[in-house]
This record gives C-alpha cells, sequence and structure tokens, in this order.
C-alpha cells in the first residue's frame, strides 16, 4: 500500500519549483505557506521543506526511494496547522549534499542526520514519520535514539529484525531490484535511459491507483535525480545497507541486542 494526497502546495514552493523546472504549472490550494532551508549538519548539508515553525511539537517527514521532501508536500500542510512540520531531502537527494562513497550511506550515518536535524530545529525530540528508506531510517532511530523520539509512524517497511525473520522466496521476486542495485553503474544506465523511463514507470504503472501522480510531478520526481550526483547516492543506499540488514550478526559479531521499538509506534502495511 502506498499513501498519496492530491497535488497541494504553497506559493512560495511554487516559485522556487519553477526555478527548477520552468514551463511546469503547480495546483497551489493550501493557506499554509512552505519554507524552505538548509541545515548544515556533522559533514553534510541537508535541504528541508517547513510548515507551522511556530508550532511546539515537531514531526520529522522521512521520504524513500526514488523521492525527496516533494512526497510529503500535503503533509507538510496539513500538519502545520498544529505541528512543526519539517521533510528534509536525505542525505544524497535533490537539493541536499551527495557524499561520494557507497559507505556514506550507511543507515547509522542517515541516523545521525536525523537526530541532527531534530537540534538543529532547536527541538529536543521529534514525532518520526517515515516511508520505504525513510521507514528503515525511522526505525532505525527510534531503536537507537527512543529519547529523541515522542512517536514513530511507518508505512509498509517492517523494521529490519522482523524483515529477517519472515523474509519468502516471493518476497526475494518481488524484491529483486535490491539485488540488482548492487551492480555497479549498470542500475544508472537503466533508470536513466530514455528521459528516466524507468522512473516514470514506477510512477504510473506500480501504484494502486492509476493517475495518482500527474506528469508535473514525475517531471519533479525526474528533475531531481538530475541533480549532480543524486541518482547514484539514491541507489548507494541499497549498495550500502542490503547486506546488513541481511546478515547483521556477521557485521556485528555475533553479539545479540534488543530490537524492541520502546517509543508508541504506528504501522501501517498492505
Amino acid at each position: 500500500m502506498r499513501i498519496w494526497w492530491a497535488p497541494k502546495n504553497s506559493a512560495f514552493a511554487d516559485a522556487w519549483y519553477q526555478t527548477l523546472t520552468p514551463g511546469i504549472k503547480h495546483e497551489m490550494t493550501s493557506d499554509l505557506p512552505l519554507r524552505h532551508d538548509y541545515a548544515q549538519l556533522d559533514g553534510v548539508r541537508l535541504h528541508y521543506a517547513e510548515c507551522g515553525s511556530g508550532n511546539e511539537e515537531l514531526v520529522v517527514l522521512l521520504h524513500g526511494f526514488p523521492e525527496f521532501w516533494y512526497s510529503w508536500r500535503n503533509q507538510l500542510s496539513a500538519l502545520g496547522k498544529r505541528y512543526h512540520a519539517v521533510a528534509p531531502d536525505m542525505r544524497g537527494y535533490n537539493l541536499s549534499d551527495k557524499p561520494p562513497r557507497v559507505e556514506d550511506y550507511r543507515i547509522d550515518l542517515l541516523v545521525e542526520d536525523v537526530i541532527g536535524l531534530i537540534h538543529r530545529l532547536g527541538a529536543s525530540k521529534a514525532a518520526v514519520v517515515g516511508h520505504d528508506w525513510g521507514g528503515g531510517v525511522a526505525w532505525a532511530v527510534a531503536h537507537k535514539y527512543p529519547e529523541h523520539v515522542s512517536k514513530l509512524a511507518v508505512f509498509q517497511v517492517p523494521p529490519a529484525a522482523a524483515w529477517r525473520a519472515n523474509i519468502t522466496f516471493r518476497q526475494w521476486r518481488r524484491s529483486w531490484y535490491m539485488l540488482f542495485f548492487q551492480l555497479p553503474r549498470v542500475p544508472e544506465w537503466s533508470i536513466r535511459r530514455n528521459n528516466f523511463a524507468g522512473l516514470e514507470r514506477v510512477f504510473k504503472d506500480t501504484v494502486v491507483r492509476k493517475g495518482c501522480f500527474s506528469d508535473g510531478d514525475i517531471d519533479l520526481y525526474k528533475e531531481a535525480m538530475r541533480q549532480p550526483g543524486a541518482l547514484t547516492a539514491s541507489i548507494n543506499y541499497y549498495r550500502a545497507n542490503l547486506r546488513r540488514v541481511m546478515f547483521r550478526r556477521r557485521y556485528e559479531n555475533n553479539v545479540k541486542r534488543d530490537d524492541r521499538i520502546r517509543v508508541p509506534t504506528l504501522f501501517i502495511f498492505g
């Protein structure tokens, strides 16, 4: 199950995105403006969009592959009425920094990005929401730093321990692309060819509700992936972490640990 809402945005964000994709018209129906800024963290600078910055409780929204902050545009406006809602471009995506090495995308570094962003925004804790890779990072943040997570919500991606315990051959067949992404250069060529036709198929053919992504939406996702280094960086999430998720004990010297999540959690899967 994937959760999407009809396009809404702010006049500021519309003007900002016109500079990236001139000629594309985006529907503007939100009464709350989105603000864009950068957070300089330890070794990486993240771009983020936010709404409701005057509100006290922080909500951090983490996107997945092959997306960027724009996937949360409507949730930003809805949550901004009561919360300080923030959606970063995760490390390697769109306007955020794109470190060059595969190991720069290990999940432990992605976790530190989220904690650094929470602190950079002046908060000690946040409600963390994630989908796809953002969901995997959200689980890891809540597991390692429960004192900094007030609530957790994850769409579609189970905790790594549950995934390892329940993986089936059928699920591996459906996840073939994760193995394909381990190859050097070939995945980038495959996705980029024919004006990112592979990316377009993801948004048009693999969704339950056909037509939920407009051509303008898809053009924005393509433009985000055209940012220098973004496509390789996004695939490096898989290259840096898949073996660690599959064979955790090999990387942790067979040390047993408590995998329980100790914060209030909502998990939606389908």
